[in-house]
C-alpha cells in the first residue's frame, strides 16, 4: 500500500526580512543514520545537515569553495592554514562560535572514538587559537584536499557543551549552527527541524519548520508529491521523470551529479571475505566482464545514467579518460574463470538496499552474470543496517553508492586506502596507499592527475570495487516552490527558497 502523508496547514507569520512560511516537507529515499557529523556516514544525513549544521566552507553551483562559518583563509606556507571566522554566530543552544569552539569541533572529528572524519582531515597535526575569531591549522605535510573536506561534515561546528554532555549520543539531539535546529525524530519515519531565529543569516530562510520524511519506495514518494503531501523529493528515479513533466502542478530540476554506484567485494574484512570471489582478482574481473553496464542503465534508469569504471565524474579535471568500463564478454569471462582454476558455478551473495532501484539493478546483474557461471543471490537490507554490515564485513559483495565530492581525494582516499573508513572490503595495497598519500601533498593538477592515473591502474588489476555508473541529480517539487539552486553534490540548500501559489 502506498503511504500518503497528510498535508499540513501553512501558518503565515512575519519576520524582519521575509514572510515566514509553515512546514516544508521533503521526501528522502532513505532514513539517515546517526545525526552526528563526526559519526554519520549517509548521504541523506548530509541533506539534513545542510539545513541543521553550517560548515566552515560550502560550495556553490559551479563547485567553487566559498566561505560559510568562515570568512576567509590564507596559507602562510604549505603547512600552515589560517582560517578567519564569522563574527556574531550563535549555535542552537546560545553558544557563541569562537575560535575555541571551531577548534573543539575539529579536534573532536580527529580524536573521537569511531570518528568517520579522521581520514578526511588527519593531515592536521595541531590547531592554534590565534585570537577569538582566528585559528591556524598546522599540517603534517601539504594537504591539497583539506579545504574541500571542510565544505562537508569535517567542517561542521558543534556545541562543545552539548557534545560533552551527550558523548556518543550527541546524534540523538545534535546542536549545531545552522538555520534550522533539531526538534525531533521518529526512526524510519521523519526528522523535524525548527527555524532558528538566532542564525547569522536568518533572513535568507523562509520556512518555520522542515520535515524530512523517509519514504524508501519511489512510487510512494511520487504519489505523496502528486497528492500535495510532500513539497519536494530529493531524488526522483528516471522512470518517473515523464510523469512529473506531464503534471502542471510539479516541476523538475536535473543536473549532472558527482555520485557513483559500485560493488564492493569483501577481500579482507573478517570471515565473510573467505570466498572464491573475495580471494581472487581474476574471478572479480570475470564477474565484471559478465556485466553490460549500458543494458543495466537502459533497463533501470531509462538510459539517463552513464557507465563508469572510476570514482571521479567526466566533468572532473582528475577524470582519467583511458580508464573505461570493459565491454561485456562472456567468453573472456569464462576463460578467466578457467585460468583461475574454477570448476562449477561460483556462489556470490550481493547485499543491496531495500529501495526499488538497487533491487532492480541486482536482479539484472543476477541474470547477466549467470551466463558466465556465477550464482548470484541477493540479500536485501534497510539502508542504515546495510552500512553497519558493511563496516563489520558481514557481506560477500555490497552494492552501495557514493554521493561524490569536489576534490578527488574525497572520492578515493576513504574508499581505497587501507586505512579508509569506507573501504568496506579492507582491500590493502601498499603501493596504492603510498600514491593516495602522495597525491594529497601535490597541488599541481597535472601532477596529481598523473598520480591518480597510477592509482587507477592498480585498482583495475586488484578490482576490489567495480564501478558501475554515475547518476544525475533529479529533484522533483511543487511548481510553486521557487528559489531552489541545484548544486552538483545534490544537497538541498534551503536559502532563498519560498513556496508560492
Amino acid at each position: 500500500m502506498r503511504r500518503i502523508i497528510l498535508a499540513g496547514l501553512f501558518a503565515i507569520a512575519a519576520t524582519t526580512q521575509v514572510a515566514a512560511q509553515g512546514n516544508l516537507r521533503i521526501g528522502l529515499r532513505q532514513d539517515p543514520d546517526i545525526l552526528d557529523p563526526t559519526l554519520g556516514s549517509s548521504y541523506v544525513g548530509r541533506i539534513v545537515y545542510a539545513a541543521m549544521c553550517d560548515r566552515l566552507f560550502d560550495i556553490d553551483t559551479n563547485l567553487n569553495i566559498i566561505p560559510q562559518l568562515a570568512t576567509g583563509f590564507k596559507y602562510e606556507d604549505p603547512t600552515h592554514l589560517v582560517i578567519t571566522l564569522r563574527p556574531g554566530v550563535k549555535l542552537h543552544d546560545g553558544t557563541e562560535m569562537t575560535a575555541d569552539v571551531a577548534k573543539y569541533s575539529l579536534v573532536r572529528a580527529l580524536t573521537m572514538k569511531g570518528s568517520m572524519r579522521v581520514g578526511e582531515i588527519n593531515t592536521i597535526d595541531s590547531i592554534d587559537v590565534i585570537d577569538p575569531l582566528t585559528i591556524r591549522l598546522n599540517l603534517k605535510n601539504p594537504a591539497s584536499q583539506l579545504l574541500a573536506q571542510l565544505t562537508d561534515r569535517s567542517g561542521i561546528v558543534v556545541s562543545p557543551k552539548a557534545a560533552e554532555a551527550a558523548g556518543d549520543k550527541f546524534g540523538l539531539a545534535p546542536v549545531c549552527a545552522g538555520p534550522y535546529a533539531f526538534d525531533s525524530r521518529i526512526a524510519q519515519d521523519r526528522i523535524v527541524l525548527k527555524r532558528f531565529p538566532g542564525h547569522w543569516n536568518a533572513g535568507a530562510f523562509s520556512f518555520d519548520q522542515i520535515t524530512y520524511l523517509s519514504i524508501v519506495n519511489s512510487a510512494a514518494r511520487l504519489a505523496n508529491l502528486q497528492a500535495g503531501s510532500l513539497d519536494m523529493v530529493e531524488y526522483l528515479p528516471p522512470t518517473d521523470v515523464a510523469a512529473v513533466q506531464k503534471d502542471p502542478k510539479l516541476k523538475l530540476a536535473v543536473n549532472d551529479g558527482l555520485a557513483y554506484t559500485g560493488i564492493n567485494f569483501n577481500v579482507n574484512n573478517g570471515p565473510a571475505a573467505q570466498t572464491t570471489i573475495g580471494q581472487n582478482a581474476l574471478i572479480r574481473r570475470a564477474f565484471e566482464l559478465a556485466i553490460d553496464r549500458n543494458a543495466v542503465i537502459n533497463v533501470v534508469f531509462n538510459g539517463m545514467f552513464k557507465p563508469t569504471a572510476q570514482a571521479n565524474p567526466p566533468s572532473s579535471p582528475y577524470y582519467v579518460a583511458s580508464i573505461q568500463p570493459p565491454t561485456r564478454d562472456i567468453a573472456k569471462a569464462r576463460a578467466l574463470l578457467a585460468q583461475a582454476g574454477v570448476t562449477g558455478r561460483i556462489a556470490v551473495e550481493l547485499t543491496v538496499t531495500n529501495e526499488p532501484e538497487p533491487q532492480q539493478v541486482g536482479e539484472v546483474l543476477q541474470s547477466m552474470v549467470a551466463e558466465a557461471g556465477f550464482d548470484l543471490k541477493l540479500k536485501t537490507m534497510e539502508f542504515a543496517s546495510s552500512l553497519s554490515a558493511g563496516y563489520k564485513g558481514e557481506f560477500n559483495a555490497y552494492m552501495i553508492g557514493w554521493s561524490g565530492r569536489v576534490d578527488p581525494d574525497g572520492n578515493m582516499w576513504a574508499l581505497m586506502h587501507s586505512k579508509g573508513v569506507f573501504n568496506y572490503g579492507k582491500h590493502s595495497n601498499p603501493e596504492m596507499d603510498g600514491l593516495l598519500d602522495q597525491a594529497r601533498t601535490v597541488t599541481d593538477t597535472a601532477q596529481r592527475k598523473a598520480i591518480y592515473t597510477k592509482v587507477w591502474e592498480i585498482q583495475r588489476q586488484d578490482l576490489p570495487l567495480i564501478y558501475l555508473y554515475t547518476g544525475k541529480n533529479i529533484v522533483a517539487m511543487k511548481a510553486g516552490l521557487n528559489g531552489f539552486q541545484q548544486v552538483p553534490d545534490g544537497l538541498i540548500r534551503l536559502g532563498g527558497m519560498k513556496l508560492g501559489n
